[in-house]
């Protein structure tokens, strides 16, 4: 049908393939951006955890999340360490089965799970049994990390069909707002920072049948995709290539831009496509340098960032807090281009399931 084709410089993007739960969800990311804020600016919680999670209480602080809930927690990660806190970063599989002994009264555990009920979460909680402190940060308040948590921070992202999409950037909105408490900021200045979120997605998702037509011009004949960058960018790298596996079915892989140099350069050939986060101020430079290294090979370099030369690249201008939940919308709509591609429904599991109960 006609009606079903977007046209954008003669290729096309089939609606009807790519149009569904998933892509319903994504739409829905600045309502439940906004739920979210209004929900965490109206809690006391983040004042009674500033009382009671002043980082000298605790010889650690150990973030834990699987999949996009533990890459989500970079930004964070960063932020306890430039306050003087010492952040650890586990994925829970490893905490439960290889550093157990990390659960003690002087340890803060960060955990986050969308669903709260993950097999791995479930087993941190049997196994802490309120030895260290708990934060938990889920979509779910009934669910055994909303209720066993010491702490329970909770995101309205509202129910979601398969991959992550909007309760990602619901996540990283309440962990935004959970470092403030815990590096005992201003939780005044923070809300007002994360005011503009909701309008910066709505701003971006509002051509999304022109970001997505223009991913389906870019990506036709790539084999390999990677997605690279440095410091809270490594949230959305590997976030995104995660998603990309999970709605497409098509491999990718996230990492930081560092890493990228020691050992898959040397792998560059036409067919491959890198997609460079600009990110952070300190870093720009070095992840410019890499996407001009590429591109003088087969291989090619797209960046991701304010500036970016295609307008499903380019992101909005946002306070640097904002960043990683932005950074995230142009892979979403590479994963509807990629399936619109593959004449596919994007999200929709085949192997997987929402929650994971097995191990």
């Amino acid at each position: 049908m006609a009606s079903s084709i977007h046209r954008k410089g003669g290729m096309q993007l089939n609606l009807e393939t790519i149009q569904g739960r998933y892509l319903s969800d994504l739409l829905d990311q600045p309502r439940a951006l906004e739920a979210t804020l209004d929900g965490l600016r109206r809690s006391a919680l983040f004042d009674r955890i500033a009382d009671a999670c002043d980082a000298a209480r605790f010889q650690r602080i150990v973030l834990t999340g699987m999949g996009s809930s533990y890459f989500g927690l970079h930004p964070l990660c960063i932020e306890l360490a430039a306050g003087g806190s010492t952040p650890l970063m586990l994925e829970t599989s490893e905490l439960i089965h290889y550093y157990p002994h990390l659960l003690t009264p002087s340890t803060l555990v960060v955990a986050v799970s969308q669903s709260g009920k993950s097999v791995e979460t479930v087993r941190l909680l049997e196994l802490n049994a309120h030895k260290a402190t708990v934060i938990g940060v889920t979509n779910h308040a009934d669910s055994p990390l909303g209720t066993l948590a010491d702490f329970g921070v909770l995101t309205a992202a509202g129910e979601e069909f398969s991959v992550s999409c909007k309760t990602y950037v619901a996540a990283l909105m309440a962990l935004a707002v959970l470092a403030a408490a815990l590096c005992q900021s201003d939780p005044a200045a923070r809300f007002r920072e994360l005011e503009a979120a909701p309008a910066a997605v709505d701003e971006y998702l509002r051509h999304w049948k022109a970001h997505a037509s223009e991913f389906a011009e870019l990506l036709p004949g790539t084999e390999h995709l990677f997605l690279v960058g440095r410091g809270a960018s490594l949230a959305a790298a590997q976030t995104g290539a995660l998603i990309i596996k999970e709605s497409d079915h098509f491999h990718a892989e996230g990492m930081s831009s560092a890493a990228f140099r020691h050992g898959p350069f040397e792998m560059l050939q036409p067919g491959m496509l890198v997609g460079v986060f600009v990110g952070d101020a300190k870093t720009q430079a070095l992840n410019e340098g890499l996407a001009q290294d590429i591109s003088r090979t087969s291989a090619r370099a797209v960046f991701f960032g304010p500036n970016a030369l295609e307008p499903a690249c380019r992101l909005p201008e946002t306070p640097g807090i904002l960043r990683p939940i932005v950074e995230i919308l142009p892979i979403q709509m590479m994963t509807l281009a990629l399936a619109s591609l593959a004449g596919r429904e994007p999200g929709r599991f085949e192997r997987a399931t929402k929650v994971t109960v097995v191990e």
